[in-house]
C-alpha cells in the first residue's frame, strides 16, 4: 500500500511521506517487519524471473486500485486551533536575488512559498484555506497512494487575507521547517493553534525539497534533491536567513511577494523582530539548529523527533532550546542528541511522548488514522506509524506544550509545565 506495510519510520530516516523510508539512514536499508508484503507486493527470486514480479506487481497494484473504488469518500478533519483569537493566513511567493537554485541549476533564482498564520479578525464571507492548494494536493494524494475521488484533504481554519487582530499587539514570530520532502502542510495543526495564541507563525516550503510546491500560477515544482546531496540543512538554513530578512522588510512597510499579492491589513509594522524562534520536525528539526547557528535572531529553538546531523549540533549555542520526541526517541537512544545537549548553553528542556511515533510530530498524526481504510492500512500497520497515542490527544499535548515552551523562552510568560512532569499531562515526561 501507499504507506509502507510494517515500515518502522525512525528520526534517521524520515521523511515528507509515510513511503519515503530508508533515504536517510546510514545503510540506505529499509526496516520492513519480515513476513509483512512491500508496497508493491513482490518478491524478487534468485532465479531472476523478471516476468513473475512484473505480474506480481501488476495484480498488487490492481487489487489496491479495485480496494480503493469500494471505499466511500473521506474528508479528512483536523482540530481546531485552541487559542482565543481566530486565525487568519495568507501566501507569500517570495525569490532571492542573491541566490541560484541549489538543487535545479537552470533555475537562476531561489524562488520559495511561505504561509503565514496569524490572530485575526473581521473574518465573515472570508474563506477558509485548503490544507493544500490544488495541484499541490493531488500530487501529494497521489504519493500517498489515494485513487481519486477517495480522500478529501481538509479545510484549515485559517481565513485567508483576513485583518490581523490588533489586539493581540505586536505578533512574535515562529518559523516552521517540516520534515525532508515534506510539505509545509504538514505543520498546521501546530501553525494554526499557535496562531490563535498570539503568535505570527511562518511555515516554508523549501523548494526541490519538498514532494511538491505549488506557486501563484499554479506551476508545481517537485523533489529535485540528488541522493548523495550533503548540503540539506545548509540550504534549509539560507532560506530560514531569506525569509527573516523578508519579514523585516515587512516590519518596515515593504511587501516583497513577487507578484505584490496584498498583505493582511494589519500586518507591516506590526511583527516584533526582537522575539524570533524556531520549530521544525524530522528533517525541519535539524534544520533549526543548523538555522540558528546561521542567524542570530533566531533567539529560541524546538526539534520535534529529528536526528541531528551536520556541523551545527557540535557546536555551542547559548540560547534556549527544546528537544521533543516520541517514544523510543531521546538522548538514550541517540547519539547526536547527547551531543547537542551537551553543547546547549541556555535554558534547554528534553521532554519525550509516551506512545508517540515519528510521524505523530506531523498532520500525518490525525490524517493517516482517517484514510486508513481508503488507504488499506491495518490497525497495526497505523500503529507502526503514528503510534498508539490517541491522534487529537497527541495533538492537544504537543500544541499545549510548544506554546508553554515558546510562551516562556520569547514571552517572558513563565509556565509551569516546563518545571517537570504534569498530573493533567501524563504522556510528557522530561528526560534528565
Amino acid at each position: 500500500m501507499a504507506v509502507a506495510l510494517g515500515a518502522t519510520i525512525t528520526p534517521a530516516n524520515a521523511a515528507g511521506h509515510p513511503t519515503d523510508i530508508g533515504e536517510a539512514s546510514g545503510n540506505g536499508s529499509t526496516d520492513v517487519t519480515p513476513d509483512t508484503p512491500t508496497a508493491t507486493g513482490t518478491t524478487v527470486s534468485v532465479d531472476g524471473d523478471q516476468v513473475h514480479i512484473h505480474q506480481q506487481q501488476a495484480r498488487v497494484q490492481a487489487a489496491m486500485q479495485a480496494h480503493a473504488r469500494r471505499q466511500a469518500l473521506v474528508t479528512a478533519v483536523i482540530p481546531a486551533p485552541t487559542g482565543h483569537y481566530q486565525v487568519g493566513t495568507t501566501s507569500l511567493h517570495l525569490i532571492d536575488q542573491s541566490r541560484y537554485d541549489p538543487w535545479v541549476p537552470s533555475h537562476p533564482r531561489r524562488e520559495l512559498m511561505v504561509q503565514i498564520w496569524y490572530p485575526a479578525t473581521n473574518t465573515a464571507g472570508l474563506t477558509q484555506a485548503p490544507w493544500l492548494p490544488s495541484e499541490a494536493a493531488n500530487s501529494f494524494l497521489r504519493n500517498l497512494g489515494a485513487w481519486p475521488g477517495t480522500v478529501a484533504l481538509p479545510t484549515t481554519a485559517g481565513f485567508m487575507g483576513a485583518q490581523v487582530d490588533p489586539a493581540a499587539g505586536k505578533l512574535p514570530v515562529l518559523l516552521y521547517s517540516t520534515g525532508l520532502h515534506s510539505d509545509r502542510s504538514m505543520g498546521t495543526t501546530l501553525a494554526e493553534d499557535l496562531a490563535s495564541r498570539g503568535y505570527l507563525v511562518v511555515a516554508i516550503d523549501h523548494t526541490h525539497d519538498a514532494n511538491e510546491v505549488q506557486f501563484p500560477d499554479g506551476r508545481l515544482e517537485t523533489n529535485s534533491i540528488p541522493a548523495n546531496a550533503t548540503n540539506i540543512l545548509t540550504v534549509r538554513a539560507a532560506d530560514v536567513h531569506f525569509v527573516i530578512n523578508e519579514l523585516a522588510a515587512i516590519q518596515g512597510g515593504t511587501n516583497p511577494d513577487v507578484d505584490k499579492a496584498p498583505l493582511p491589513t494589519g500586518l507591516t509594522h506590526n511583527i516584533d523582530m526582537s522575539r524570533i524562534g524556531m520549530f521544525g520536525w524530522s528533517e525541519g528539526g535539524a534544520a533549526v539548529a543548523t538555522s540558528m547557528q546561521l542567524d542570530s535572531r533566531i533567539a529560541a529553538g524546538a526539534n520535534l523527533d529529528g536526528q541531528f546531523y551536520g556541523s551545527a549540533y557540535s557546536k555551542d549555542l547559548n540560547r534556549p532550546f527544546l528537544l521533543f520526541s516520541s517514544q523510543s526517541h531521546n538522548r538514550d537512544t541517540d547519539g547526536s542528541w547527547r551531543t547537542f545537549w551537551s553543547h546547549l548553553k541556555g535554558p534547554r528542556y528534553d521532554i519525550k511522548m509516551a506512545g508517540a511515533a515519528h510521524l505523530s510530530f506531523s498532520d500525518f498524526e490525525v490524517l493517516l488514522p482517517q484514510a486508513a481504510s481508503v488507504l488499506g492500512i491495518s490497525q497495526y500497520q497505523l500503529q507502526q506509524e503514528v503510534g498508539t497515542i490517541n491522534p487529537s490527544r497527541a495533538i492537544l499535548v504537543q500544541r499545549t506544550y510548544l506554546a508553554a515552551y515558546f510562551d516562556t523562552v520569547l514571552r517572558g510568560q513563565h509556565s509551569t509545565l516546563m518545571d517537570g512532569p504534569s498530573t493533567k499531562y501524563p504522556e510528557i515526561s522530561f528526560v534528565r
